[in-house]
């Protein structure tokens, strides 16, 4: 939040830009590799069984699954909030690093080393890594935004390249704690100290290079920034809020509910549709069986190779590129989609507990769940930087994680309604209405707001065409007041 300006350009952006996403890459292969065991390892055998794990039921991992994401995504609130008044963001990102490496490395304290202890040691672990989370995840996204100027159209762009280190480091989490768990024979606490090392490694990339290729960027509180900016223009806000960041806020709120329609679906991958790769799928190859969390991969490998063309055809559109709203529809329509492909593979396996079906069904609803979140994830970052008054920037990205989290914990709920350990027959009934009743509410979501989409860029008042700052979109308005005022005359 300051003037001072990065060092240097790669590929037509700020240095700070492959900083971050470097940063980003490492951080994000920590999360989805602890995301990809978690459920894995609350149902396995109980230790004293020859398993690794806790022993619980399916619906009581998924539901304690949603209730963890769902505090992931809600914590940033207070996150950012705590970085635009006092700590200012890249401090921020320092405090909760530390804090998520060692909530991975609580989790994967070994059962001998705290005997009797070892759900008071799991809940301890998860607790700090949440908190953590909450620091660290709106800062670094905010401060992508803070790279590029008001009105510079590099930034849709720079967080579709934002998104790809997400995804690369979601790629690699997944086949690399696979391969840890089975060298150490299924133990999945080495998985979670895996993934605390790549958290380690996020942080020593960010505090070797943060000042060099940031500047000053992130290093003083929102709040206070915008607090010196007016007081060097000679202005005094008294009005809290304009109108026209009143009505901005509005759009992203309004975006936001449609935004965990999307959500509470896709985070099936990591419960429900975890549980079914695990236990209903066929994933032999021959002789060799691909690994359950090998599938947790899927999703940000497409995201790696077409998120490039993706943001190619919105470039290519010109003129005719759909807004955010629109965008984010196409988003929903597709999730629909994706739960058609799981709706295929129960009908496959005919209600026979000792069917499986066939991988390509899960491969088909990843491809078109990632095609989704192509078309509404990296929007709603970018949407969110352009919105959000400046000087509650990371608050607003917490609020729109707040959505998030809210969406994970509906998603935990609705996932859990696969049953307590019944018949295999009624939780293939169950994951069959689940997947149907996901799917028919993501289409209807996406007709509605496909028709509200025209209300919804009025409120933008031309955040998504020329007028990115609000005082372009202020003096725009005046000026159209004017013309009708002398056209009434």
């Amino acid at each position: 939040m300051s003037d001072a300006k990065p060092q240097g350009t790669l590929f037509g952006h700020p240095k700070g830009l492959f900083l971050l996403f470097t940063t980003e890459l490492w951080e994000r292969f920590s999360y989805y590799a602890m995301r990809a065991i978690l459920v894995l390892y609350l149902v396995d055998r109980v230790q004293t069984d020859g398993g690794h794990g806790l022993g619980w039921s399916q619906a009581d991992a998924i539901s304690l699954y949603g209730t963890f994401t769902g505090l992931v995504f809600l914590t940033p609130l207070i996150g950012g909030w705590l970085a635009d008044a006092y700590l200012g963001q890249r401090k921020a990102i320092y405090i909760g690093g530390f804090l998520m490496a060692a909530g991975q490395f609580i989790l994967g304290t070994p059962h001998a080393w705290v005997p009797g202890m070892d759900i008071e040691m799991f809940y301890l672990g998860l607790g700090v890594l949440i908190l953590g989370n909450g620091l660290f995840k709106p800062n670094i996204s905010t401060m992508v935004g803070d790279l590029y100027a008001p009105g510079d159209h590099r930034r849709d762009g720079a967080f579709t390249i934002f998104y790809m280190g997400i995804n690369v480091g979601a790629f690699l989490s997944g086949i690399i704690v696979g391969f840890v768990v089975a060298a150490y024979d299924g133990n999945f606490q080495a998985g979670f100290i895996c993934a605390g090392i790549g958290m380690i490694l996020a942080l020593i990339i960010q505090y070797l290079f943060a000042q060099k290729l940031l500047g000053d960027i992130g290093t003083v509180p929102a709040a206070k920034a915008e607090k010196l900016k007016n007081e060097a223009k000679g202005e005094v806000r008294k009005e809290p809020l304009t109108k026209i960041e009143r009505d901005r806020i509005k759009v992203i709120m309004v975006m936001g509910l449609f935004t965990i329609i999307f959500w509470a679906g896709f985070e099936q991958a990591g419960g429900l549709m975890n549980l079914f790769t695990n236990d209903f799928t066929d994933r032999m190859i021959g002789s060799w069986e691909v690994p359950t969390t090998w599938f947790q991969s899927l999703n940000a490998m497409f995201i790696v190779i077409f998120a490039p063309v993706i943001a190619a055809i919105w470039i290519r559109l010109g003129k005719n590129e759909p807004n955010s709203p629109v965008k984010f529809a196409l988003g929903l329509v597709l999730l629909g989609i994706g739960f058609l492909f799981m709706i295929g593979a129960v009908l496959e396996m005919g209600g026979d507990a000792s069917a499986k079906s066939s991988m390509w069904w899960l491969v088909g609803a990843y491809f078109f769940h990632t095609m989704g979140e192509l078309c509404l994830s990296p929007i709603g970052l970018s949407m969110v930087t352009k919105l959000a008054p400046l000087r509650i920037a990371s608050l607003m990205m917490g609020t729109w994680f707040l959505f998030i989290a809210a969406a994970n914990k509906l998603g935990g709920v609705i996932g859990s309604l696969i049953g307590h350990g019944g018949e295999v027959e009624e939780q293939l009934a169950n994951a069959m209405a689940i997947f149907a009743g996901i799917g028919i509410t993501a289409v209807i979501s996406a007709v509605i707001l496909y028709f509200m989409s025209n209300k919804l860029v009025d409120w933008m008042h031309g955040a998504e065409t020329k007028n990115e700052t609000e005082e372009q979109a202020l003096e725009e308005e005046i000026g159209v007041t004017a013309d009708h005022e002398a056209i009434r005359r």
